[in-house]
């Protein structure tokens, strides 16, 4: 198998994109550029939506939501109404960025003594238990009401109207979908709802959600209270009492998203931004303190040097992470501190330049003094940029399927810790009712010198952290263009203790997995160093991008060529 694994390597630099007269070898097109609006999403037709709701006067935020509300239908094996949402942007007319915490919460009635009384010790990732609160809907009011232009039945009317006529699947779309139906089939409503005949819409293949077009129908008409209070959550909760679970209309009224301010580091003379916990975007901002304290001039992209010092970084972040991001209303994190350049300082003196870390400890609280996809990105001609992230987490969800509603509820709730949850110190994110999980999903931002610059994002679990990073580097360290960043190989490190049920400590350094493209001597040299290298095919997340040039405003967008996606303006 090393052998192998070896061998695909050392065949890696083989692989490039086709000719091309100007850029790098991997870029696989030129950057968008567009003078008015821009979009970027993880497919042509949502792309498509933003821009004619930007078009017919929408703002950026308009926009999004409509992408988004495309992409529940078009990408149901990642994201929809019944998953969660995160948001940052930019108000022009307040020059400032705001966060949105768009994720909901564990049911009331599910108790850490039900768990314990079933002998469960991990919560299972599909059916009734793993299912919180669905707050992406909620999310989008919120931000329709701060920012929005358009009435939300223009915003959602391009949906419903696919989702009535049909659309035909995308090629990654399609082999994502025939992976999910075998294991989600046996819950209620899954099969009647996303398949045809029993099986998953091939590649093409027109596909009609006439449910989702009702439930949409529905928010548009209604307002996100037709989704919490209205008809729609008296059929979750029947549905739910029905299949033995526990989410509730009582846990669907009460619930609410909440604004919060997002946090940066200044990486070489920009400030990058992430939003806080119960999400993992501050695991970035350690990465990049870490990494500030070596000179990436001197460090060429792809080398043993870069890959090293990259994935020793995330070690030293993911050991916080899975210590203190949780929900925050249960045990606040010392965000202040682990963000901070001294503790940076302190964590980088563990880094050996010839030896890899094979166990790692979190910082302590002496030490500080006191965690499937998509992403989109839209700004538009006034200026405003949002960067957004939604998912249903693992896939599909939980492949529970309300009957008539044509969606799926997230399984987010798998993220949880049942282990570790006694005595006087519990974990963090230990279960309980009416708390946030851990959350994968983050939104990313770049100003400089106070003003926008860009909005991006790397969708796919972990990865989504080491993958912003890897994008900031680019830029900044390596002088890609917006698209060679999203194109240039990935680097993924795996198996680090995980702040989640499955929560195992790393011992042995965990594995380094790399895209093809980096060369066999970089392996090589890897290797001697201790790290256990792997090739891996499709882990390394999805890459969406708008940069905004500070000097004449015009806007550069990216879409990598991993996923379906596009990047159009106008």
């Amino acid at each position: 198998m090393r052998f192998l694994i070896l061998l695909l390597l050392a065949y890696a630099p083989l692989a490039s994109a086709a000719d091309r007269i100007t850029g790098r070898t991997f870029a696989t097109r030129s950057e968008v550029i567009a003078p008015h609006a821009m979009a970027a999403t993880s497919h042509p037709l949502a792309t498509q939506i933003a821009l004619d709701v930007m078009k017919r006067g929408g703002s950026a935020v308009d926009a999004a939501i409509a992408a988004n509300a495309a992409l529940g239908l078009m990408e149901p094996t990642g994201n929809g109404v019944g998953g969660d949402l995160f948001a940052i942007v930019w108000d022009p007319k307040t020059q400032k960025l705001h966060g949105y915490n768009g994720s909901g919460r564990s049911p009331q009635a599910l108790t850490l003594a039900y768990f314990q009384q079933q002998g469960i010790t991990d919560i299972p990732p599909h059916g009734p238990l793993p299912v919180s609160v669905p707050g992406a809907v909620d999310g989008w009011f919120a931000l329709h009401g701060r920012f929005g232009k358009l009435p939300m039945q223009d915003v959602l009317a391009p949906t419903i109207r696919y989702a009535r006529e049909g659309h035909p699947v995308a090629q990654t779309i399609a082999y994502y979908w025939d992976r999910s139906v075998p294991r989600l089939s046996k819950w209620p409503g899954f099969t009647e709802q996303f398949t045809i005949d029993g099986r998953a819409p091939r590649t093409g293949e027109l596909w009609k959600n006439p449910n989702l077009a009702d439930t949409l129908q529905q928010i548009a008409d209604g307002g996100r209270d037709a989704f919490y209070k209205g008809d729609i959550a008296r059929t979750i909760d029947a549905y739910f009492k029905a299949n033995g679970g526990f989410l509730s209309y009582a846990d669907l009224a009460a619930h609410q998203g909440e604004w919060v301010q997002p946090v940066s580091t200044n990486y070489r003379g920009v400030d990058v931004w992430e939003l806080p916990p119960n999400g993992q975007g501050i695991a970035a901002l350690q990465m990049l303190n870490v990494l500030e304290g070596y000179d990436f001039s001197k460090i060429p992209y792809g080398s043993p040097q870069h890959v090293h010092l990259l994935v020793e970084a995330k070690k030293l972040a993911f050991a916080d992470r899975a210590r203190w991001y949780a929900d925050p209303a249960f045990q606040p994190a010392p965000v202040d501190k682990l963000i901070s350049k001294p503790y940076a300082d302190a964590r980088r003196k563990l880094i050996s330049a010839d030896k890899v870390l094979r166990e790692v400890q979190p910082g302590t609280p002496a030490e500080l003094q006191e965690g499937d996809t998509i992403y989109l990105t839209t700004a538009d001609a006034d200026g405003m940029m949002v960067s957004l992230i939604q998912s249903n987490y693992r896939g599909m969800g939980s492949g529970m399927a309300p009957p008539g509603l044509g969606f799926i509820l997230q399984d987010r709730g798998e993220m949880f810790v049942l282990k570790g949850c006694e005595g006087s110190t519990p974990h963090p994110n230990c279960y309980a009712p009416g708390k946030r999980p851990f959350q994968t999903i983050i939104p990313a931002f770049i100003t400089k010198g106070g003003k926008p610059y860009v909005s991006f994002g790397v969708m796919g679990g972990a990865m989504q952290p080491q993958g912003h990073v890897q994008i900031v580097m680019n830029l900044v360290d390596f002088g890609m263009n917006l698209q060679e960043a999203g194109d240039a190989p990935r680097i993924q490190h795996e198996n680090d203790t995980e702040p989640t049920g499955q929560n195992t400590p790393m011992r042995d350094g965990g594995v380094v997995q790399l895209e093809s493209g980096f060369p066999y001597e970089t392996v090589r040299a890897l290797m001697d160093k201790g790290h256990h290298v792997e090739w891996a095919l499709g882990p390394y997340g999805g890459y969406q991008a708008i940069l905004r040039d500070p000097e004449t405003g015009v806007y550069y967008g990216a879409s990598e060529s991993r996923k379906d996606g596009q990047a159009a303006g106008y």
